[in-house]
Order: structure tokens, then C-alpha cells, then sequence
């Protein structure tokens, strides 16, 4: 049975956990990627949608556990390609 990963009370704890352990021995499968945002936003768009399609991308939204708006432009991204 694989171990379970200990919580850390810093992002320094966390690092130096990952540094020392060998994670083939760790229960990963809860794990969720995650991403960051890091390049700037400075160019903004004014979109129509219908009521309909704007409630599905909120629910949609919603359920990945992210705000609308980072979905609509994670969305985008995917369709054209991850390079952006």
C-alpha cells in the first residue's frame, strides 16, 4: 500500500518534501494539476453570448472550480493550442 502525502504548512516544506522523497512510494492519485497564470492580461474583449450559452460556460465554470472568465480564456488557449 502506497503512503500518504503529509500536509505542509508552507510552500518552502512542501519543496523540500518533494526534494528528499522518492514519490513512487506516495499516493498520487488525488492529485490535481494545476496551472498558473503568470504571463500579463493586458488586452480585453467585449463578447455576446446568448443566456443560454452564458449560464453553461458559468456552470461548466463552476464545476472545474475556476471564475468564468480564466475558463473562457483557458478555453481559448486550449483551441488554439497550448504555445500561446
Amino acid at each position: 500500500m502506497k503512503k500518504k502525502i503529509p500536509t505542509f504548512k508552507s510552500d518552502r516544506a512542501a519543496a523540500a518534501f518533494v526534494d528528499r522523497a522518492d514519490l513512487s512510494q506516495y499516493d498520487l492519485s488525488g492529485a490535481q494539476l494545476v496551472r498558473f497564470e503568470i504571463k500579463r492580461k493586458d488586452k480585453s474583449i467585449n463578447l455576446r453570448l446568448s443566456e443560454e450559452l452564458y449560464e453553461a460556460v458559468r456552470e461548466r465554470a463552476a464545476d472545474a472550480g475556476l471564475p468564468y472568465q480564466r475558463f473562457i480564456r483557458l478555453t481559448l488557449e486550449r483551441a488554439l493550442g497550448a504555445g500561446i
